[in-house]
């Protein structure tokens, strides 16, 4: 069984064909600039790429030349679309009505859509991908919606509730909902597997770091608290997004500047974080460079981030009442030696010893490098929500 596995955006359409026989990527890749001109780049498991210039009006156009780029030509890993047995569509925003990943119908495209005040630049045109891929693939061939906030469904609410009046959490659905679940799930369930741990029992916690970034604890398997909260704003600093921050701060600048909340809103998603505390980018590894030549705001936004996540790795851990492993994952988690060293040291108190030289090797795969003296373990688990992905659209189509 064949699935394509579709990543949207405005103006672009990530995809990986796997192969669930052994959960092989046949290809993989990204259409880009779409409603603008249109490039597609293409890469196959034999190393063969593809890049070329193709007109993208919409996404039904970005679709077909994917349909095109498996089949024909010098990127072609099927003979024939009918190959795919089913797609499955990451999802940003569930709201509390998807609680799990869900076969996709014409009440769960206009679902998605009505949430799109709840994550206002990845549901619209995730729900447009969708309509689409029907036009493209044809209702007859199944697709699976697979959420990014379903796998924090089961917060408490005294997690996941906000201090303001109860009414608008009624009215509005106002809540942490948190974000990056499927990565956090896969992470968690790579851990159980990899150690052979029952999740009954457990208590871990889960770092997704990258540009964007965010923290799960993780109690009997289940998650009891995320950073992120009622949008992925929340939490800590990130590449151009706050984190957390006093919301007096908001109406603060916004009466000083004359902004709008729409542009307050842009200040604190996009012109925040690393690039806007370091002047210099929104790139972790451009800030370790510019540290390095003495840069002392580049210096600072590096120094922010592991501190705020050393807090939220202490408080997790005063909330489950132990911690037995912490997880590092994406694109900083994975390959960054440095900052998860910066991040686990002086943790002692908390039993988390960790081993230098094992640290030093830990990028890109899974590695535990905590010392052995250490009640804590540390890992690298690499995450991969595309074969998560996969493997829930498999297991819902087989039903």
């Amino acid at each position: 069984m064949k699935v394509l596995v579709i990543n949207a955006g405005s103006s672009s359409l990530k995809y990986q064909l796997i192969n669930m026989e052994d959960e092989s990527v046949l290809a993989k890749g990204n259409c880009e600039r779409i409603g603008i001109d249109g490039l597609i780049g293409h890469k196959t498991a034999d190393g063969r790429q593809v890049e070329k210039n193709v007109d993208f009006p919409t996404h039904k156009e970005a679709f077909l030349a994917v349909v095109d780029i498996l089949t024909h030509g010098d990127g072609k890993v099927i003979d024939d679309v009918k190959e795919i047995s089913a797609v499955g569509h990451r999802v940003l925003h569930g709201s509390e009505v998807y609680k799990t990943s869900t076969v996709i119908t014409d009440k769960v495209i206009e679902d998605i859509f009505s949430f799109s005040e709840l994550g206002p630049l990845h549901n619209p045109p995730q729900a447009t991908a969708m309509k689409a891929c029907q036009e493209v693939f044809g209702k007859e061939t199944p697709m699976v919606a697979i959420f990014d906030t379903s796998f924090h469904q089961t917060m408490p609410a005294k997690a996941y509730m906000f201090g303001v009046p109860y009414e608008y959490y009624e009215k509005y659905s106002i809540r942490r909902y948190g974000f990056h679940g499927t990565s956090h799930r896969y992470v968690s369930k790579r851990y159980f597997s990899v150690t052979g741990k029952n999740p009954e029992g457990t208590k871990i916690i889960t770092c997704h770091l990258g540009n964007g970034s965010s923290i799960a604890a993780i109690k009997d398997g289940k998650v009891l608290d995320t950073s992120m909260g009622f949008t992925p704003l929340d939490g800590f600093i990130m590449g151009t997004r706050c984190g957390g921050i006093d919301p007096s701060v908001v109406t603060y600048i916004a009466n000083k500047e004359g902004k709008t909340p729409d542009e307050m809103s842009n200040l604190m998603n996009k012109k925040s974080g690393f690039l806007g505390i370091s002047g210099v980018s929104s790139d972790c590894r451009d800030l370790h460079a510019a540290a390095k030549d003495g840069n002392k705001r580049a210096k600072l936004a590096l120094d922010m981030f592991v501190y705020q996540i050393k807090k939220f790795v202490g408080g997790y851990a005063a909330a489950m009442g132990g911690v037995d492993a912490v997880i590092f994952t994406g694109g900083i988690g994975e390959n960054d030696n440095d900052i998860r060293e910066w991040i686990c040291s002086d943790m002692e108190y908390l039993g988390l010893e960790i081993s230098k030289e094992l640290n030093q090797d830990a990028s890109r795969h899974d590695a535990k490098f905590s010392a052995a003296t250490s009640k804590v373990e540390a890992w690298v688990l690499p995450t991969n929500e595309e074969i998560m992905i996969a493997r829930d659209t498999v297991e819902l189509v087989g039903k």
